[in-house]
């Protein structure tokens, strides 16, 4: 896996980017389809939508940034600014991404008096597209989202041409529970991590393909927010259930931690996982708010008003 998608002398476009950004697209052009059909002011959705990704990618950094700053620390002033602001090596949370763009449309239902719901539900198939694309990306950059250390049959083995993650996973780093470079060997000319690791950035681009699947029904319901807490609920079980406790994260409580090539690979509590508990409980809560709440039996167009 090569992270560069393309080169033109010393400026690069990382396939990150590239895959993230047709995710962004196709959920875009999915959105406004969702909105004219609905009868919604698909003019008015599009600004919404620009805005949405403009403070969502601000907040992914932000939250991956004040989570991870492990990745920052030991690099001297101001070089550390720029790497800060540096999105094409990647790095960025997806929940970080999440709540900026919610409260931009929070901003927007309240400037023009518009039903929140109504307008989150169409955002939902975007959202897990985009998943799709960032994690294919994470495959491409290789130290993205590492899987920890396992022996159970689902053990990934990179291949020795992967050398974005060889040379990332060989570095010694100075938590013991997150150091990999222990399993490096030299092989031929080359330093290669040789035990096999969860692909816990393919459980991640499974994850997004769950969510937009699941999303075609849950679009169908006439309740307005159905489709927006049905994806926080279950986006926040698979991500901390499944990709979180297998991902190679430093454990904010460390309650359990069994990794190694005779040991299953997992890890808890990540800061994600402690994050995913309140958001599941209010997920939950508001889905059953829902349900009892009188609805209408079809959902009405509405209209911009101010």
């Amino acid at each position: 896996m090569d992270p560069v998608f393309l080169q033109i002398g010393n400026f690069t476009i990382a396939w990150y980017g590239v895959l993230m950004m047709l995710g962004i697209a196709a959920g875009y052009w999915l959105g406004l389809k969702l909105a004219r059909e609905r009868g919604l002011d698909a003019e008015l959705f599009e600004r919404m939508i620009l805005w949405m990704l403009l403070w969502g990618f601000v907040g992914a950094r932000l939250v991956f940034v004040l989570t991870s700053w492990h990745v920052f620390e030991g690099t001297p002033f101001p070089r550390v600014l720029l790497d800060i602001v540096n999105l094409r090596n990647g790095g960025i949370s997806i929940h970080g991404g999440l709540i900026g763009g919610i409260l931009t449309l929070i901003y927007f239902a309240r400037r023009y008096r518009l039903d929140f719901y109504r307008y989150a539900d169409l955002a939902v198939p975007g959202v897990a597209l985009g998943i799709i694309g960032g994690r294919l990306g994470n495959i491409m950059n290789g130290t993205d989202t590492v899987g920890r250390v396992t022996g159970w049959p689902v053990g990934y083995r990179w291949p020795d041409s992967a050398r974005a993650f060889h040379e990332g996973m060989c570095r010694p780093n100075p938590n013991p529970d997150m150091d990999l470079s222990k399993y490096c060997e030299q092989v031929g000319n080359q330093i290669v991590m040789t035990a096999n690791v969860h692909h816990t950035a393919l459980y991640g681009v499974i994850i997004g393909i769950i969510l937009a699947v699941a999303s075609y029904f849950w679009l169908k319901s006439r309740i307005p927010g159905w489709a927006f807490w049905q994806f926080w609920l279950w986006y926040s079980v698979l991500r901390a259930g499944w990709e979180e406790t297998f991902r190679l994260n430093p454990l904010t409580v460390k309650s359990y931690l069994n990794q190694g090539p005779d040991a299953p690979g997992i890890g808890l509590w990540t800061d994600t996982q402690i994050f995913s508990v309140p958001l599941i409980l209010v997920s939950l809560w508001m889905l059953w708010r829902l349900r009892r709440t009188p609805q209408a039996t079809e959902v009405a167009p509405v209209h911009r008003q101010g």
